[in-house]
């Protein structure tokens, strides 16, 4: 707080009352313009927060902000709370946030359109400046169903809408990435064992290997991807069945790393040696999965934090001004680990 001198040379704080005094306002309506009540008319706001910010009775970002019609405070919305992909997009999210100086409502809607509405309902309540919605899963999710007079960008799952903007991985990228690394390592019967076939990224991922492999001049392995579920059950019961139908596999691209935890177990059963007989890369880079595997697998990182580092950056852009639509890709990397390695 700043401080006045008084007839005898004694210092106070700056209060409300001097505030109001040098603005020529009620201590009411000076209190109202420094809150951001919308009663105040714009050019006693403006007069109110000059002269609050002559007596540094509040700081001048705030000030600003209050100036701007800004309430420094963004909602987060997110369909699983608890989930694998959506908590590190809402770390990368809060850590952009959190240097800028912005505060976060977080809101689980858990998957339900009803419940998101009321969660939208309740941020505009609290004229939050954006919002960024994150999918449960890395497909196409319908728009706000709300019409939404505040900046929105989704992360993780894109909006059905192009004119919206949202942030989503390169999956077809990531799965050529993945088979580029194992034929890089020297491998040519390279298989593809996916999860959930009603998954859209599950294909993207299988176009992008089968693109690597094409310009590779080979062939999938096994005949063609074996699709199932996202389980370390489904990845050794698929192994067990390429192994019958391909038994020369060399190599296996997993569609996410519970998957490759089960065909870690499945070659292992067999007697297969990995990496030595056959290399394993699973996707996602779940560190607490690929860690742990025996040996350490390599894995396909899809960089969530950094899709939300990028996903809150796109939302200040667009609170400030900038007008932006359309989904945009970030690029994944391959995070070597002991189940790839070239063959001598």
């Amino acid at each position: 707080m700043a401080s006045q001198a008084g007839p005898a040379g004694a210092s106070k704080a700056t209060t409300l009352t001097d505030v109001a005094r040098l603005a020529g306002v009620s201590i009411a309506t000076a209190s109202k313009a420094l809150n951001g009540r919308a009663q105040v008319k714009a050019e006693t706001r403006a007069r109110v927060i000059d002269a609050a910010e002559r007596l540094q009775f509040s700081p001048n970002a705030l000030a600003r902000g209050l100036l701007a019609g800004r309430s420094g405070t963004v909602g987060l919305i997110t369909s699983d709370l608890e989930g694998r992909f959506s908590i590190p997009v809402l770390m990368g999210a809060e850590d952009a946030f959190g240097s800028g100086q912005t505060s976060v409502f977080l809101c689980d809607a858990r998957g339900d359109a009803i419940r998101e509405q009321h969660h939208v309902r309740a941020l505009l309540s609290r004229r939050v400046d954006g919002l960024i919605v994150v999918g449960a899963r890395p497909d196409p999710r319908p728009p706000l169903a709300a019409e939404v007079p505040i900046p929105v960008v989704y992360a993780y799952a894109p909006s059905e809408d192009p004119g919206d903007v949202s942030i989503v991985s390169d999956n077809v990228g990531g799965g050529r990435m993945a088979v580029e690394h194992l034929v890089a390592c020297g491998r040519q019967r390279i298989a593809h064992i996916s999860g959930d076939p009603t998954y859209g990224a599950a294909h993207d991922r299988e176009r992008g290997a089968l693109e690597a492999l094409g310009e590779a001049g080979l062939a999938l392995a096994g005949g063609r991807a074996y699709y199932g579920s996202w389980s370390e059950a489904w990845g050794r019961g698929a192994t067990r069945m390429l192994l019958e139908r391909d038994p020369d596999v060399d190599a296996i691209f997993a569609g996410s790393d519970q998957i490759a935890r089960g065909v870690l177990d499945a070659l292992h059963e067999a007697g297969r040696d990995v990496p030595g007989d056959v290399a394993v890369i699973g996707f996602d880079n779940w560190e607490v999965l690929a860690t742990n595997a025996r040996p350490p697998l390599t894995s396909v990182d899809i960089n969530l934090e950094h899709l939300g580092r990028v996903a809150a950056q796109r939302l200040f852009a667009a609170i400030d001004g900038s007008t932006r639509s359309g989904t945009e890709s970030l690029p994944c990397r391959v995070v070597a680990r002991g189940s790839t390695t070239p063959l001598d």
